[in-house]
């Protein structure tokens, strides 16, 4: 199949590609390279069924593809906030070029929403069918709203123009590739650590979450494309954590002799999320495989690559 994968220099992005090249596809890659990297790529660079094109989704482009994998948009806070505009953007009219592109050729579409739709949740574990607490004009809306009308796009084209959808929400995710200043739990802990420098806790560290490995996920968003089921679906892991617990995790892991810090929380931190996997495993078969504390070495040892690879720079 010609398949499409906005986003596709990204964290996520780069994982589901390894896959779905290692599958024999022909790939189209679009990024802006915001917060892409080219060097998660690069292996594919010179092959004949990949190909790379540098554009910015919130511009229209035509092209013939059999399916869209729609990841692109930045999805850690420090990103999306650093430009608010260009993340709703990105969101609203990003998402109707892809939707109108699937139109056009008939492709099937995947929208990678997020856990975010929920806000900061007060039913515990969440479920596809909650609604939400979200704060509309609040600094992380820019993408949690965003994403919210993604999926209002995604429905109405469905309804409307027969477009084959399906929609992920995707919770916490971490592995090799995660950006190390894209303020998310891991990358900060593990990059502070490897550091030397003490570990920044927001708050008490009692708000919990649940982390995913990037390879599950992937399986997860395959599972979901290829399948029957439209979604929403969760796609994240249902081991909750405290951030503490996280910390101290990595801290053991890394460098025992590094200090812990506490710092006030950021507006609008959800204090709990963790995901209701009942539909992925009914609909899907789906359930995460690798445990916190083996995705987490094989992240730290991604991690201590790279920074060596930046001194030796």
């Amino acid at each position: 199949m010609k398949i499409l994968v906005t986003g596709g220099a990204g964290f996520i992005g780069s994982h589901l590609i390894d896959r779905l090249m290692s599958k024999g596809h022909e790939v189209l890659c679009l990024d802006n390279f915001y917060t892409g990297d080219k060097r998660n790529i690069i292996k594919w660079l010179d092959n004949p069924y990949f190909e790379l094109i540098r554009h910015d989704i919130t511009e229209p482009i035509r092209l013939e593809v059999d399916r869209i994998y729609h990841l692109a948009c930045p999805a850690s806070p420090v990103h999306y906030q650093f430009n608010p505009v260009k993340t709703i953007k990105t969101n609203v009219m990003g998402t109707l070029n892809m939707l109108g592109l699937a139109k056009r050729v008939k492709a099937r579409f995947l929208l990678a929403s997020t856990s975010e739709v929920y806000g900061d949740p007060d039913v515990h574990p969440q479920t596809e069918d909650y609604r939400g607490n979200v704060n509309c004009i609040g600094i992380r809306s820019c993408y949690d709203e965003g994403k919210r009308v993604a999926e209002t796009l995604a429905f109405d084209y469905h309804r409307q123009n027969n477009v084959d959808i399906r929609v992920a929400r995707i919770f916490n995710t971490y592995g090799p590739r995660m950006l190390e200043n894209d303020g998310r739990v891991v990358s900060n802990f593990v990059s502070q650590a490897l550091r030397g420098i003490p570990l920044t806790v927001y708050g008490d560290g009692s708000q919990t979450r649940s982390f995913c490995y990037v390879s599950d996920l992937v399986d997860g968003l395959i599972r979901l494309m290829n399948g029957e089921y439209i979604g929403p679906v969760n796609l994240g892991n249902p081991g909750e954590y405290s951030i503490l617990e996280l910390a101290k995790k990595i801290q053991l892991m890394v460098n025992p002799d590094a200090d812990l810090v506490f710092k006030p929380l950021p507006q609008d931190d959800p204090k709990q999320r963790q995901p209701d996997i009942t539909k992925a495993k009914t609909y899907l078969g789906w359930e995460p495989t690798i445990p916190l504390d083996e995705g987490l070495k094989m992240t730290i040892e991604d991690f201590r690559n790279r920074l060596i690879e930046k001194n030796d720079e």
